[in-house]
Order: C-alpha cells, then sequence, then structure tokens
C-alpha cells in the first residue's frame, strides 16, 4: 500500500490534529452537556483517526478502504454536532470556523486516500 505506518499518513495527522481541537472546543460547553453533545463530539473525533490507523493496520486495500469510509463517516457526524452546538448557542461561528477548516482539510485528505486506493481518477 506504500505507507508501512499509519502515523506517515497525513490524514492521520491531521485527524490527530482535530481530536485535539474538538477536546479543546468541549470545555467551552455547558457542564450539563458533559453527558450528552461533548460525549458524542469526543467519540466522533477520536474514531477519525483510529479508523484510519485500524484500516491502514489490516494490511488488506479493501479493508482499508471500508474503515476509511467510517472515519468519513465520523467526519460528517463531527461537523453536523459542532453545527448543532453553534445552533445551541455553545460555540460562535467564529470559534467553530478553525476547528471546521481543519476538519474539511481531514475530510479531503481522507477522501483522497480513499481515491489512490481505489484507482479512481481525481475529480476536477
Amino acid at each position: 500500500m506504500g505507507v508501512s505506518r499509519y502515523r506517515e499518513l497525513v490524514a492521520w495527522q491531521k485527524a490527530m490534529d482535530l481530536v485535539q481541537e474538538i477536546y479543546r472546543l468541549k470545555q467551552d460547553f455547558p457542564p450539563q452537556e458533559q453527558f450528552g453533545l461533548t460525549n458524542q463530539l469526543r467519540r466522533a473525533a477520536v474514531s477519525v483517526p483510529s479508523n484510519i490507523a485500524e484500516g491502514q493496520g489490516r494490511r488488506l486495500r479493501k479493508q482499508f478502504c471500508l474503515f476509511l469510509r467510517t472515519a468519513r463517516g465520523s467526519a460528517q457526524e463531527i461537523e453536523t454536532q459542532l453545527l448543532i452546538a453553534q445552533r445551541l448557542g455553545y460555540a460562535s461561528a467564529q470559534r467553530l470556523r478553525p476547528v471546521l477548516s481543519l476538519l474539511e482539510e481531514t475530510g479531503r485528505l481522507i477522501a483522497g486516500l480513499l481515491r489512490s486506493l481505489e484507482g479512481r481518477p481525481t475529480v476536477s
């Protein structure tokens, strides 16, 4: 597959940065959200790099693609949860902007990795 360790994958590295940002962001949420939205955000954030790592560790292209799709789904879950947090007034659009930008970049990297593994051309 070209990469011998998941830590070498830029998608995994960015996903790890995303986890840090989500953990920082959730500190601004009200205490009553500790077991609600905050918990779901943390779990979804941790899921992204974890699925990239697990998929790469399977050493089978088909399995890796499956785990990358799961990571992509978790990234979309995070986006939805961040938009919910904004609607509920837990985070401003300004505060979310850099997190959503990092999330978008991570998603693009995952999509590019998927395309390269599936042998599909890049869409212009």
